[in-house]
């Protein structure tokens, strides 16, 4: 492959901070997340998420500005509106913001308070995403959810009285025992909201989780296919294009953070299991920090708070671009591969076979999955093994 170097000013800059605690883990989640024993210790997480920041920028002055900040956790709602505004006045203070940057809060409908919310948006919150999953009460029970179907509306209504003109609704299907009349109506009842983006993906059994130990009836997987199709189009019909596996936007209103994960941009890790991709000095590095709250409150703006800080190799790099850029529908340029990998896709070997197996497309300097390809994804990813 062609000796270059991935050109860093060309690469987006986002940051993630993430908020492990939760009221109680639900039996599904494989994030990293804590139920809430005691008082939660608000003050000490957001100096150590300073000290965290701080410790990552000694290494590079970033010279590129913020594209976007996304709050994620756990639930960064049961934080104060008093606790964001300091964390997002820090970070103003250390780096540039783009001037349409996207900041997005996670919230969940059970810990919604509306002097929250406006708060949120005086501290400089524009986007919010709300941890739906389900408007049938039997489900959100089954799930472990701490709220019901009338919070979720009224989390919705307080949102957008607090002034949030960008909201996200996650929504999951494929529900225990779950069948296609009542997948739709969740999807409805979503719909009705008129949200600007929805996220509507597969409930997964994940290792490590209550629901992996002890698994429940799921639809099978003609079902799920069946309640896939109907979601799909429904979501069509109301104006909102998939462009990629799981997300739904209304036009203009794609996750910007999240497709920079997707086309193999740049974002800062910051707090408890956090996980960073940074390209500096002619190298692609992952690092990602210690999961345990306790363990990062000690260790934050030290080098004993990273659980792993690597290198990507140059041969693992094709297989770490396509994981993300192929999730979406219109793939990616052919330049932003060659600029954000330093390597030279003409000289893949595997694209060559991934065409003629009809898995992907070439067109204008575009490479996207096919229909094929999107529905056999993981396959085609094997080919960049």
């Amino acid at each position: 492959m062609a000796d270059r170097r991935p050109v860093v000013n060309a690469i987006d800059l986002a940051l993630y901070l993430h908020f492990p605690w939760c009221v109680q883990k639900c039996p599904y989640c494989d994030f990293n997340s804590h139920a809430l024993r005691g008082e939660m210790p608000e003050e000490a997480y957001v100096d150590a998420l300073l000290r965290d920041l701080d410790f990552e920028l000694r290494d590079a002055a970033e010279g590129r500005p913020l594209r976007s900040i996304f709050m994620g956790g756990g639930t960064p709602s049961l934080f104060s509106d008093r606790a964001i505004g300091r964390v997002l006045d820090a970070v103003r203070r250390r780096l540039a913001f783009a001037p349409d940057i996207e900041i997005t809060l996670e919230a969940n409908p059970g810990t919604a308070e509306a002097a929250h919310f406006a708060g949120y948006v005086a501290a400089g919150v524009n986007r919010l995403s709300i941890g739906v999953q389900s408007l049938d009460n039997a489900q959100l029970k089954k799930l472990g959810r701490i709220h019901d179907r009338d919070e979720v509306f009224h989390a919705y209504d307080m949102a957008r009285t607090a002034g949030f003109t960008n909201i996200n609704l996650d929504l999951m299907f494929a529900l225990p025992q779950q069948t296609l009349a009542e997948a739709e109506a969740d999807l409805r009842g979503a719909l009705a909201l008129a949200p600007e983006h929805l996220s509507y993906y597969q409930l997964t059994l994940e290792p490590n989780t209550e629901f992996g130990v002890r698994p429940p009836v799921l639809p099978d997987d003609e079902l799920a296919w069946d309640i896939q199709e109907r979601g799909q189009s429904l979501l069509a019909a109301n104006g909102y294009a998939q462009y990629e596996v799981s997300a739904y936007a209304r036009p203009g209103r794609p996750a910007r953070h999240n497709l920079n994960y997707w086309q193999f941009g740049d974002y800062l890790g910051i707090g408890a299991g956090a996980h960073g991709k940074r390209t500096a000095d002619g190298t692609v590095r992952r690092r990602a920090r210690s999961k345990h709250p306790r363990a990062y409150l000690e260790h934050a703006g030290t080098a004993k708070a990273l659980q792993e800080d690597r290198e990507i190799a140059r041969n693992e790099l094709p297989f770490e671009f396509l994981m993300n850029a192929l999730r979406l529908n219109t793939g990616f340029a052919i330049r932003d591969y060659n600029v954000r990998t330093g390597l030279d896709w003409s000289q893949l070997t595997a694209a060559k076979l991934a065409r003629e197996r009809g898995l992907i497309v070439e067109q204008d300097g575009q490479v996207r999955p096919t229909g094929l390809g999107h529905r056999h994804l993981n396959g085609l990813l094997t080919l960049f093994l």
